[in-house]
């Protein structure tokens, strides 16, 4: 979640760029910056965003492993070999 009290003007983020990027390297949280006293940005440090992005994999691989089994369960997927030689014959794959 953004803390909606570190919402700054993108005007003072680019006078004391310094000290919001020290401040964001040690809250490892977004700061949402304003134009005209609108959200316009979001800002973080490299390594929450790589965080952040490596969480939405998971979950969207966790997501998909979900739907896949629930699939299967209703009857619409198919054994492993089956599938396996369906798409060897399709591409022209021996083997």
């Amino acid at each position: 979640m953004i803390d909606l009290r570190e919402i700054r003007p993108v005007t003072d983020f680019q006078r004391n760029m310094k000290q919001y990027i020290a401040l964001l390297k040690h809250r490892a949280a977004p700061l949402v910056l304003t134009v005209n006293g609108r959200a316009e940005l979001v800002v973080q440090d490299a390594d929450s965003y790589q965080a952040l992005l490596e969480r939405l994999d998971r979950a969207e691989a966790a997501a998909a492993i979900r739907e896949g089994l629930a699939e299967f369960a209703a009857g619409a997927g198919k054994p492993a070999g089956d599938a396996l030689r369906a798409l060897r014959r399709r591409h022209g794959v021996s083997g």
